[in-house]
Parts: C-alpha cells; structure tokens; sequence
C-alpha cells in the first residue's frame, strides 16, 4: 500500500512540474505587473517597417512583421534585410522574460519535422513544441495578409534552434536560430517614428 501510495504523490508532483511548464510557456504576453519587457536598447515589440537593427555586428532593415496569435500566447517575427539575399528574421516573445531569437532560412535543408530529434549542421536538436497560430502581415512577407501558420520548434544546447513554418497550405520554410541576449541588439528607429 505504501508504494502505490508513493507511486501515486509522483505521478502528481510530475503532472504539476508539466503544468507549470506549459502555462510558462505559453504564457500571455506582458509582465505580471502588466508591463511588457523591454530591450535596454529600444524595444523589439515596435519595430516598424524601415526601422535599422544592430544585431551583435550585422545591420539588417526591417522590411516586414507578422504577428502570431496561439491561444493567449502571441509573439512577432520581424524579417530583416541585409542586401546579402539570404532571408532573416527575428521573433520577439514578450513575458516574465523577453526572449529574442535571430532566424537564418536553410533553403536547402531536406529535412523535415516531426522526429524526436533531427540532426543539421553537425548539430543534433531535440523537439521543443509544435502547433498552430493566426497570424497578421504587413510589410514585404511574401504572405497574404491574414491566415494560419504551423510549426514545429526543435533546440539544441542553451541557445541554438531550429524552426519549421508553413504558412497557408505552402510546404515547411527551414530555419536555424540563435537566442540573443538584449544587448546584442540596438534599435534605430526611422526618422518619421522619432
């Protein structure tokens, strides 16, 4: 009896580890105090079209956002130009802490979601989250101004990450991610927002 008593006060400390790591993770946007998190160096959250970011040593142009929307949990995803043609974004997570992550497409990538593990790059990256949101355009996205978008979200180590997007009925859209520490990014916004 003592160890099915046991057994059981486990299985209820492990459902409610599982708890309060989901509802952290998909936590509504804001501080508990109701203020969002902020940069030291601007805000992420208001990039605007043409707004110039500094991120680590690289200049990018902000040249779209999409905001995503998943229950009560929403997030922005900034695409960023840097005349080099390759495809970047950077996706905001405002809550008890701001998270910041710099995406770089991997066109060529063929792998695909839904494995445990997927192993790109020399790197191995295990499964994080998977789901659906709504989500809004503006800008040059390349998407229609409304619609769905699915994901599958993979990490490896503390900051590396892979992500797959499919936006629509399109196929999934590859990309590696590092996390950034706000410092690592300065905003300049553009002359009209000042």
């Amino acid at each position: 009896m003592d160890a099915l008593v046991k057994c059981l006060v486990a299985a209820v400390a492990a459902l409610a580890v599982v708890v309060v790591v989901v509802r952290a993770r998909r936590r509504p946007t804001g501080q508990p105090d109701g203020q969002p998190a902020e940069s030291p160096r601007g805000d992420p959250l208001r990039l605007g079209l043409g707004d110039r970011v500094r991120i680590r040593n690289r200049e990018y142009a902000v040249s779209g956002t999409i905001r995503l929307v998943e229950g009560d949990w929403s997030w922005v995803q900034h695409l960023l130009d840097d005349d080099s043609g390759t495809r970047h974004r950077l996706s905001v997570e405002d809550g008890l802490e701001l998270e910041l992550v710099l995406w770089t497409a991997e066109p060529g990538a063929s792998v695909t979601p839904g494995a445990p593990t997927i192993d790109l790059g020399r790197r191995r990256y295990t499964w994080a989250e998977t789901g659906q949101a709504r989500y809004t355009a503006t800008g040059e996205t390349d998407l229609p101004s409304t619609g769905t978008m699915r994901y599958h979200d993979y990490q490896s180590g503390g900051a590396a990450r892979l992500s797959f997007e499919a936006y629509g009925e399109e196929g999934w859209r590859v990309a590696r991610g590092d996390l950034l520490d706000p410092a690592d990014l300065t905003i300049r916004p553009t002359p009209e927002a000042r």
